[in-house]
């Protein structure tokens, strides 16, 4: 029961940048699957192409991708295509590009999959590129694109140089279609470094410090002399200090100031922050300040998170603190509202999918304390016990988790801050999942009553009512059992903190221990109540059975943990 989302991007390239109708056609295809949201689309009259960036969950991004693919292929005619940019098909190129909780492999895994779909179900042969490539030099793009459109004909006919999917000889569908690049690559962060001169030779000069080809290596002069060329004739150049990126520098005249410009192609062999005090470092050198970053487009949220954690243990501060409160820190490091406001809600990936999602949706922990007090008091039986359980164990958790916070800046504990600082990361985590359960535990109970509304005209239905209700009384089982797993893993923190916490707040551990137990006995009654409506009563014994443990366990807990508030009060 996981809430950590694997979301995937997908950054479709159609061989039509002209006809904003056609563009139209093919964008309602990936909106008209439930859970995708459209970021971008991009298009270029001289390219006669069309850029389109979305997001989603990967078995929804996948199944928009094809239906996008299919009806480009039905719209476009590649007979009549020109335009400036390199291309071979309708959907020129399909790259899958893991955002969070997911890997490059599996993306890789997942456009193995959709390109043998598209040449299977849409009659579209496939060639894989990058991370999904099933050769080396199938990896660089350029090779399977090598002649474009126009080498077709040779190419679906050749040994070795077919599609790895749909191959065979040309006809009139391929003829129209083209052929499509389907593959995955890592996330590219696009992004400016401000700089307090005009200098673009000086901003120049520390792009080609920091970049992964550095520059050329030139006889005498380094700036002036003679390229040096090894045997081959090619340049020898010295390398950049940053792996993983390109950049250059520019004068902007809307800022008036030049910027080091780099692309990240892999962020996680080159993080944002590494690459910012990167060029930061080379600035100094050259005697220029970096005054600001300006990010260009999107990205995933992980980005500022590992960015903020990373300033604040430079500065031994703990890294369990709220997630905005770490966005905030990794902003005002990098300076990401130098040039204009930066908000992360339309910066962040995740963020803008979440917004599309919940729109029109009133999630209980956006309420107010007051609101969330007025609406259990309602008449409506949800919410009811198990949400407040799960909301007293986040509030079990939170106690704990600040003591450690506390702790970790205490003067004369800074030998200290970093155990803390662990302990407080803990507590962050327990509290999102319990925050999490907290609406969970009142769409389970939203389950039942919509699994008893269903018809039960004839036999055929009242069966399955009757499943339905079973399978969502489960759920509305197991949501509490897992509140009551969550629960009770506070108490190691708030045990902790009572026996090494900072001693002026020991009795907010005791309290946290106290909102533990209420979280996990509270939730153990929805467990038993739910599980009396299940007819397998080898389960309901099981679910029961363990619900009886926590609850005897988290007695114990808590009457040892107040022994130990009692004892330093």
């Amino acid at each position: 029961m996981s809430h950590v989302k694997q979301i995937v991007e997908c950054v479709p390239n159609f061989s039509e940048g002209r006809n904003l109708d056609v563009i139209k056609q093919i964008t309602n295809e990936i909106e008209a699957v439930k859970g995708t949201k459209l970021l971008d689309v991009d298009p270029g009259e001289a390219t006669n192409r069309t850029v389109v960036t979305f997001v989603g969950e990967p078995d929804v991004v996948v199944e928009a991708a094809f239906r996008a693919v299919k009806k480009a292929g039905q719209l476009i005619d590649m007979r009549q295509h020109h335009g400036a940019h390199p291309r071979m098909g309708a959907t020129d190129v399909c790259p899958l590009i893991p955002v969070a909780g997911i890997t490059l492999e599996e993306c890789a895994a997942l456009a193995r999959k959709l390109a043998e779909r598209i040449a299977n179900e849409a009659g579209i042969p496939c060639y894989c590129y990058e991370a999904a490539a099933f050769t080396p030099e199938r990896k660089n793009l350029a090779v399977c694109r090598e002649g474009e459109y126009e080498a077709l004909a040779e190419k679906l006919s050749t040994p070795g140089k077919q599609p790895d999917f749909g191959a065979r000889p040309i006809d009139e569908q391929v003829a129209r279609t083209g052929c499509t690049a389907v593959g995955a690559r890592d996330f590219l962060i696009a992004v400016n470094y401000n700089l307090n001169t005009t200098s673009t030779r000086r901003a120049n000069a520390i792009a080609f410090d920091v970049r992964e080809k550095g520059r050329p290596k030139r006889e005498g002069n380094p700036i002036t002399g003679k390229p040096m060329k090894d045997e081959n004739g090619k340049p020898i150049m010295i390398p950049g200090t940053l792996k993983g990126t390109k950049a250059i520098g520019w004068f902007i005249d809307e800022y008036g100031i030049a910027q080091v410009s780099m692309n990240i192609t892999n962020i996680n062999v080159a993080p944002l922050h590494v690459c910012f005090d990167e060029v930061c470092r080379c600035a100094q050198n050259r005697g220029i300040r970096v005054t600001g970053t300006e990010i260009v487009g999107l990205i995933p949220k992980r980005t500022l998170i590992d960015a903020g954690k990373y300033f604040l243990e430079k500065q031994h501060r703990s890294t369990g603190i709220p997630e905005q409160d770490i966005i905030n820190i990794a902003i005002h490091s990098m300076g990401l509202d130098d040039l204009k406001p930066f908000n992360p809600r339309e910066k962040v990936i995740e963020y803008l999918l979440e917004d599309a999602q919940n729109e029109g949706v009133n999630k209980l922990v956006d309420l107010t304390v007051k609101g969330f007090a007025h609406e259990t008091s309602r008449e409506s039986p949800a919410p009811g016990g198990g949400t407040i359980s799960a909301y007293m164990g986040a509030l079990g958790a939170a106690l704990g988790t600040m003591v450690a916070n506390l702790s970790s800046h205490k003067p004369g504990w800074d030998d200290q801050w970093e155990k803390f600082s662990q302990w407080a990361d803990k507590g962050q985590e327990l509290m999102t999942e319990l925050l999490h359960l907290v609406d969970e535990d009142t769409e389970a109970f939203n389950r039942i009553m919509a699994a008893f509304g269903l018809p039960k005209k004839t036999e055929e239905d009242k069966a399955a009512r009757s499943q339905a209700i079973q399978e969502a009384t489960l759920y509305a089982t197991q949501v509490p059992l897992h509140t009551m797993q969550a629960s009770f893993r506070a108490f190691d923190i708030c045990r902790a903190m009572a026996e090494e916490g900072n001693p002026n707040s020991v009795s907010d551990a005791g309290v946290g221990a106290l909102a533990a137990r209420a979280a996990v006995l509270g939730a153990g009654l929805n467990v038993k109540i739910n599980a009396g409506s299940l007819k397998d009563h080898e389960v309901a014994d099981k679910l029961i059975a363990e619900a009886n443990e926590l609850i005897q366990k988290a007695n114990a807990e808590e009457q040892e943990i107040l022994k130990i508030v009692e004892s330093k009060l």
